[in-house]
Parts: structure tokens; sequence; C-alpha cells
């Protein structure tokens, strides 16, 4: 397709009305004795706002959100919110998937109480693994709240253009982040439903890519914690039909998503936030934190990269 006619933006609608833009899948912060760290919350807000982040997706899979218990998802979604008011606004999308659908619901309920402005949902975790089985899930999670929902596709699970469209079928089901890389499929989904939804990518080291194969919404990732100007300024260059500069863009961010996922415990990851200046603590079991040695040496490797800004939310 010529970059002339590449149509680069959402669709329109009230629901999808500022939406477009990178997403920060938000780190939960624990301090010290592991309770949730709202002051780093605040300070984390108002990083990723500044920093050309449109919106944050909070208690997700990046935010240990199925290692929380449902107080704990409701006090950081209640901080997020809160930090928010009075700021340039970013967009809030509350992850309230549970392994139980009821769970779920009272999470989406709480969600719109406390002022999200949408809800997504991961299809059921480990029970009811079957479309018929998902589609109950979110049609009670959907049917809770007047909010826009978002259903996860995550890698691993196949997408299939002709079922999966059927979750459309959905009253409030406005849109797919999707962590897979069958593009193919993806497309076809879109064809297939014929009316307005939105896509966001998952896979952060696929972002170009993906947006090239129908996500124009953005991306939701883990990785937008540690570079977001690179994911901002990837959407913006790709908005302007410039994907030379947002291949480069992404480049160079791959190259921290090879450091963030070489070791399989999470405190790695937090660790890079830590790095840039907020302290986020350590993932929760079945994850270990890191002595001081092993950040030191991690920390070290971060700046010989020298990709990631050392202490850039103390500027």
């Amino acid at each position: 397709m010529s970059t002339k006619t590449f149509p680069a933006r959402v669709p329109e609608g009230s629901e999808f009305s500022g939406m477009g833009g990178a997403y920060v899948a938000l780190m939960t912060p624990f301090t010290k004795r592991d309770t949730v760290n709202t002051e780093v919350i605040e300070r984390q807000v108002a990083y990723y706002a500044g920093r050309g982040i449109r919106g944050l997706y909070v208690t997700g899979g990046t935010g240990e959100g199925l290692l929380l218990s449902k107080a704990e998802r409701k006090r950081v979604l209640e901080a997020v919110v809160r930090a928010n008011s009075g700021r340039i606004k970013v967009k809030v999308i509350a992850h309230i998937g549970c392994v139980n659908t009821d769970d779920a619901v009272e999470l989406a309920r709480h969600a719109e109480r406390t002022g999200a402005e949408w809800i997504s949902s991961v299809a059921p975790v480990y029970f009811g693994q079957t479309f018929a089985a998902a589609q109950r899930h979110y049609t009670q999670i959907a049917s809770a709240t007047g909010l826009p929902f978002l259903i996860y596709s995550a890698a691993g699970k196949e997408l299939d253009p002709e079922r999966d469209a059927r979750f459309f079928d959905i009253p409030n089901v406005k849109g797919m982040k999707y962590t897979g890389s069958d593009f193919y499929a993806l497309q076809r989904l879109i064809w297939r439903l014929g009316r307005p939804a939105i896509f966001f990518s998952g896979m952060d080291q696929l972002f170009v890519p993906a947006f090239a194969s129908g996500c124009l919404a953005g991306c939701i990732g883990t990785t937008q914690n540690v570079v977001p100007r690179h994911f901002s300024r990837m959407y913006e260059a790709m908005t302007r039909n410039d994907f030379a500069a947002a291949s480069r863009l992404q480049a160079e961010a791959n190259r921290v998503v090879q450091l963030m996922v070489e070791n399989e415990n999470w405190s790695y990851r937090k660790a890079m936030v830590r790095y840039l200046g907020l302290d986020v603590g350590a993932a929760r079991p079945p994850y270990e934190p890191l002595a001081e040695e092993a950040y030191a040496a991690f920390a070290e490797r971060l700046r010989k990269q020298g990709i990631v800004r050392e202490n850039d939310a103390a500027r």
C-alpha cells in the first residue's frame, strides 16, 4: 500500500477519542515491606505523562495483577486515578482480569466508580481455557459496567479471525490488545469485523510491523516503562508515515528488550525502572529480589549500553 493512502489514525467515535498513542503497562511499585507504594505511583504517573505517553494500563501482567489481592489492585488503581487528576491527563485502562469471573466483575465495577476510562481483561486463566468459557467470562465482565472493554489476545493463544470476531458481538467490547505476531490473522480479523474497533500492539519488539498491520491505536507494553520516549516517538513518526524514523527507534528499543528478557527473574525488569530513578521495588514471589551487588552489576550494563537514561525521572 502506498504511504499516501496508509490509514494512520484510529477510527472516529466518542469511545475512541484521544486513545491513540503509546501506553505503559504500569509496573506496580512495592515498598521494602512488600506493600503497594502509592508515593512512587504518583511519580510514575507524572514521569510518563511528561514523556509523551498517552495512557497507563494498570494491574496487568507487567503490573503483577494476578499476584495482588483485590484490595491491592483497587488501591493501585485509586492511586493512579488520583495522581492523574489536575495534570495533563493520560488515559487510564484498568486491567481487571482474574482467575475467578466474579472477582473480575467486582474489579470492573470498582474501575468504573474510581474513574478509569476503559477496562481490559485476559481470557480465563488456568480454568476454562476454551472459546466458550472466554465468551462467558467476557460477557459477564462487559455487562457489569458501561465502560468500553478491551479484550486481550495473549502470546501463545492462536488468533482465529472467524471465531474471535464473535467476541466483538459482546456489548461494550470495543477493541483488543494483540500480544502476538501473526499479523496476517490480525488483518483478517479487522476485515472480518466490518465495524469500528481499535487494536493495540502488545509485542514491544514488533510495534512497527504491528502498527503497519492494523494496530493503529498504538502499543501497550513493558518496555515502555523503561524507554517511554522511544515508543511515543515511534507512534508519532508512524502517524506521519515516517516509517524510516520509527524503524530506527524500534531497533534501539529492541536492544533494551534483549537485555530485559535475558533473565527470567522479573526483578531485573523492575531494576531497569529503578535505574531511571523510580524505585518500584522487587517483583513478588515466585520471583526473588536482587541483591545490591546484582543490581549494581546490572546497572553498569545499562550504563554501558547507553540507551536508558540514568535517573531520568529525577531530571
